[in-house]
């Protein structure tokens, strides 16, 4: 085990040995800014986030709802770009030990070399990345130099997800599997899907992976209730909305981490997850 996922690994053992589920807080990188973005990941490693994702913004999204779409036209119109948000990354691990995992399309990594991706990501401290619309089927070519650099490859698992081809996602996986908890895009949800826990436990079944759930999850109440049964909890477009809402303000970063301190003393559990 070494570099992305072996932090990975440290960030979870952590958190189940705490009792709680790891929190995984989601923003897009560049949005409003270049600083805002690395002063608000630091700001959430102090507010306890184990794992904190870093959206790249791309013009034409499949899985992002109208919040992060926003914060993507918002981070490309200031010029920011795959290039910048790994000089952002190098800047945050220089001052942070937290994994630090890129959410990316595949365009951008294509524009820029799969392989030239993987060596300058673990260069500059990312632990792994999550391409949305990349398949495991067709994701050699970043995989293959993603592993020969320690970078950990996150595939999604959806509740559409032919229960056959759960176990080749798991296999191809590293570092976690992104158990996406709903049909349709990103966006807070006022409720959490009903077949929730048996989605992970159909993953479960077949990997001793960390299963990290994804999608409309916005509330302490909602991260507590994921957190019974997963191993992750990721939080993205309620957070999102909250840099959305006061990008303006000078105390944006309190604000913002306030809110994911009260994320964050959410995820302890109030029965075991079931494993580990």
């Amino acid at each position: 085990m070494s570099g992305g996922t072996q932090r990975l690994a440290e960030a979870f053992r952590r958190a189940r040995g705490e009792g709680r589920a790891a929190l995984i807080p989601f923003l897009t990188a560049g949005d409003p800014n270049a600083a805002a973005t690395g002063a608000l990941v630091l700001e959430m490693a102090r507010r306890g986030a184990d794992v904190v994702e870093l959206g790249i913004p791309f013009s034409d999204p499949l899985a992002d709802g109208a919040t992060i779409q926003r914060a993507s036209q918002r981070a490309l119109a200031g010029g920011f770009s795959l290039r910048r948000a790994l000089d952002l990354a190098a800047e945050v691990r220089r001052a942070a030990s937290l994994p630090l995992v890129f959410m990316s399309y595949v365009n951008p990594i294509l524009s820029f070399g799969a392989a030239a991706f993987a060596a300058a990501a673990a260069a500059a401290g990312v632990d792994g990345v999550i391409v949305p619309d990349l398949p495991p089927e067709e994701a050699d070519d970043l995989a293959a130099p993603c592993d020969r650099h320690g970078l950990s490859t996150i595939f999604l698992i959806a509740p559409t997800t032919p229960p056959a081809r759960i176990p080749l996602i798991c296999a191809r996986s590293r570092g976690y599997i992104y158990y996406v908890s709903l049909r349709g895009v990103t966006g807070a949800r006022a409720t959490l899907p009903p077949d929730l826990a048996a989605g992970i436990a159909r993953v479960r079944a077949v990997t001793e992976l960390p299963v990290a759930v994804g999608f409309g999850i916005a509330t302490p109440e909602q991260v507590a209730a994921v957190a019974r049964d997963a191993d992750g909890v990721i939080v993205g477009s309620a957070i999102v909305q909250a840099i959305e809402a006061h990008r303006d303000r000078p105390d944006l970063v309190d604000r913002v981490g306030a809110f994911v301190g009260t994320l964050r003393a959410a995820t302890a559990r109030t029965a075991p997850a079931g494993r580990r």
